[in-house]
């Protein structure tokens, strides 16, 4: 096959052979981003009998290949195909770069919608939105119950020690990146350190879950998770917490969140809902509360860093202020969660 990718990452004459002897398509197909992520490009993919996939492959430009790695990607959610945590169903993986520049997969198309902001949600009835947040919750404790030899996973990553290398790995990206003195997110940093739970078994962990990473059913059941990109193994209360401080809108500054719709669990729900459905001991939970908060802190001081530098382009000041702001309102969360530390 010949020729490269083109604007966006397609190169719809080599994907349309590779559908053609994998999949097998009507006509000529047509190719439209997915917008919303922020990372890996996705893709739907439809042909001229109605027909419809979603294509997944890395970001263009240089990347590393372990962030963005597409055939773990395709592991995860085949292992997955059968487990109760509804997944899209995998069609195939294409590993020759010569077709599309890069790596990809391709998935069932799923039916479904995307509650992706606080306008999204607040269109729903509050009753649809309190049921999307219950099912969210009852699916990922059903993924963090799984045995993860029993599906084939045992062996993806480290089982251990994962709070620990987390919290070594974003110190280092803090310091690496941060152009101001934040205190906070060195102390907190020295208080979670000190005092890391126990880790409760080892189980699945997402990486990044939340409301507008699912595909939800208008019954407000979830269709399927999507962006498993980060996922790995390790204390899957740290899923839980993210999911929590994702929602907290405190965070979040003048930019209202689609947690805080209308209808949406608060924080003390979800924890219990969590709570009935799952063995594990939720006592520590300020810890990986704290946690979630520096972590994000430390990601997100990346991001202002990299504006403040000009290397994202002309950003806009009020945008780059926007992330600034939003690096010390974490802190100070993480903060007040690791003050309740005993």
């Amino acid at each position: 096959m010949t020729g490269g990718p083109t604007a966006q990452g397609v190169d719809a004459a080599n994907l349309q052979h590779w559908f053609e002897e994998h999949v097998g398509v009507a006509g000529t197909l047509a190719f439209e981003q997915i917008v919303g992520g922020r990372s890996n490009l996705t893709f739907t993919v439809s042909d001229e009998a109605g027909g419809r996939w979603v294509l997944r492959r890395p970001p263009l430009g240089h990347v590393l290949a372990t962030a963005h790695d597409m055939a773990r990607e395709h592991r995860i959610i085949s292992a997955l195909a059968d487990s109760g945590v509804p997944v899209p169903g995998i069609i195939g993986l294409c590993g020759d770069e010569a077709v599309n520049g890069a790596p990809f997969y391709v998935m069932e198309f799923i039916e479904g919608m995307v509650v992706r902001t606080f306008e999204d949600a607040s269109a729903l009835d509050p009753a649809l939105l309190g049921r999307m947040g219950k099912s969210l919750v009852g699916v990922l404790a059903r993924l963090h119950d799984l045995d993860v030899d029993a599906v084939g996973l045992g062996d993806f990553a480290r089982r251990e020690g994962y709070i620990e290398r987390q919290l070594k790995r974003w110190r280092s990206q803090f310091e690496q990146s941060a152009t101001r003195d934040i205190p906070q997110v060195l102390e907190v940093h020295e208080r979670l350190a000190t005092r890391v739970p126990e880790q409760q078994g080892v189980g699945i962990v997402h990486g990044d879950y939340r409301l507008d990473n699912c595909m939800m059913r208008s019954d407000g059941g979830v269709a399927a998770v999507l962006d498993w990109e980060l996922c790995t193994l390790g204390d899957v209360l740290s899923d839980l917490a993210a999911m929590i401080a994702y929602g907290d809108q405190r965070a979040a500054g003048a930019v209202p969140l689609n947690t805080s719709a209308e209808g949406y669990p608060p924080a003390e729900e979800v924890c219990g809902l969590y709570a009935s459905r799952s063995e594990r001991d939720l006592a520590h939970l300020d810890f990986y509360l704290a946690f979630a908060h520096w972590r994000t802190a430390c990601i997100v001081e990346g991001v202002y860093a990299r504006y403040e530098a000009g290397v994202m382009g002309d950003a806009d000041p009020e945008l780059t202020q926007l992330f600034g702001d939003r690096v010390l309102a974490l802190a100070d969360l993480a903060a007040e969660c690791a003050g309740r530390l005993p």
